[in-house]
């Protein structure tokens, strides 16, 4: 069978000896010609699209097309298609994460925010996530087994361009996996914050911060938490920016007017210099 890719860069936010790049490589190997592999550290779980700007980044080549960097997935994005790689990627693949980024966490993961950055950067883009039930086995074999003909099914029938694609493999051997589904991540997941404070051997203290999970009040197959729980596959395409403009309006002139505003003065008129720094 042809490899519908000629060169794919792979990212995730576990870390370049986390198992999921592992299983992500082979699934690469099977799509495309061409493997590159541009990882973190050290695990960056929860840093979503975040780069670093306060300090520099250290790149340590460990294979021919092997690299880890000492930053975030976006951080390695970055770097690989400016940098790193010869010629720029025409596939960036994040994952395969060590746990579902699903409904709220979406908005966190590092692992979506490898492939927004892809996004961002005119590449198609596709994270992948193993879910799993704590306490219990990861079933890698599950999103090795579908992976690789999945992202082929995608890549055929394409996707906006202004999105990356959110695969969430169930928590299920792959026997036992029901189907596929386009759905959606959904508020909910989330029901508080664990904050825990202890103190270093100084008497400092210090704290380690976590979610209260409530999936359980997500039903619905049109949810990514519902496909899975239901044993399917979850696709959702996520964006980092929406146009909510068409649903959300105020009147934008009386906010001026009570602002003080003078609209209709000498200097209400268009810029000639469109930049901005930022």
């Amino acid at each position: 069978m042809s490899k519908p890719v000629k060169r794919v860069l792979l990212t995730n936010d576990d870390g370049w000896r986390g198992p999921g790049l592992q299983v992500l490589e082979e699934i690469a190997n099977e799509i495309a010609e061409e493997v590159w592999i541009v990882s973190p550290d050290l695990d960056q779980s929860g840093v979503s699209m975040s780069i670093s700007v306060h300090h520099p980044l250290r790149v340590h080549q460990f294979e021919e097309r092997r690299f880890s960097v000492s930053g975030t997935p976006s951080d390695c994005v970055l770097l690989g298609v400016a940098e790193l790689l010869p010629v720029r990627p025409d596939l960036v693949l994040s994952g395969v994460n060590n746990g579902a980024n699903i409904s709220d966490s979406v908005a966190y993961s590092g692992t979506i925010g490898g492939a927004l950055t892809g996004t961002l950067l005119g590449i198609p883009s596709i994270a992948l996530s193993q879910a799993y039930i704590p306490g219990n086995d990861v079933y890698w074999e599950t999103s090795r087994q579908y992976g690789a003909n999945l992202v082929r099914q995608l890549l055929d029938a394409g996707w906006p361009e202004d999105c990356a694609m959110n695969i969430n493999f169930p928590a299920r051997p792959p026997e036992d996996v029901r189907g596929v589904a386009i759905c959606r991540p959904q508020r909910g997941s989330i029901g508080g914050v664990n904050i825990e404070r202890r103190e270093d051997t100084r008497g400092v203290p210090y704290y380690w911060l976590g979610f209260q999970r409530q999936t359980d009040r997500i039903t619905g197959r049109q949810t990514d938490v519902g496909a899975l729980r239901d044993g399917l596959i979850a696709l959702s395409p996520v964006r980092f920016e929406r146009d909510i403009a068409s649903s959300w309006q105020v009147d934008t002139s009386d906010m001026a007017d009570q602002l003080g505003i003078d609209q209709n003065g000498d200097n209400n008129t268009a810029a000639d210099d469109p930049s901005i720094s930022h």
